[in-house]
């Protein structure tokens, strides 16, 4: 019997869905008179390494993290989002 070629999912449907929704949860806050968006990064999203900012230290893939960008740069939004930053979770709690 010949093998479909259609592509399968590894996960349901929905639990697929909960997770773009979790991934879209942006906020703001305001740090040291700067204000940030602050976006969480899932575990099974975190798929590079990054160095934390807050403390030096790597950020392995797999484990969940936070990503901050300024959100009143004078430089506009394509040069803040680039030049976002990868924090623990904790890190950025402390700084």
């Amino acid at each position: 019997m010949p093998r479909s070629r259609r592509p399968r999912s590894a996960r349901p449907e929905t639990e697929d869905s909960f997770d773009r929704l979790l991934a879209g949860w942006k906020r703001t806050e305001v740090r040291r008179g700067t204000e940030w968006t602050v976006q969480p990064i899932s575990a099974v999203q975190a798929q590079k390494e990054y160095v934390c900012p807050g403390c030096g230290q790597g950020i392995v893939a797999g484990t969940a993290h936070l990503v901050t960008w300024r959100a009143d740069g004078v430089l506009g939004d394509a040069a803040d989002l680039a030049a976002r930053r990868h924090w623990h979770t904790h890190c950025w709690r402390m700084a």
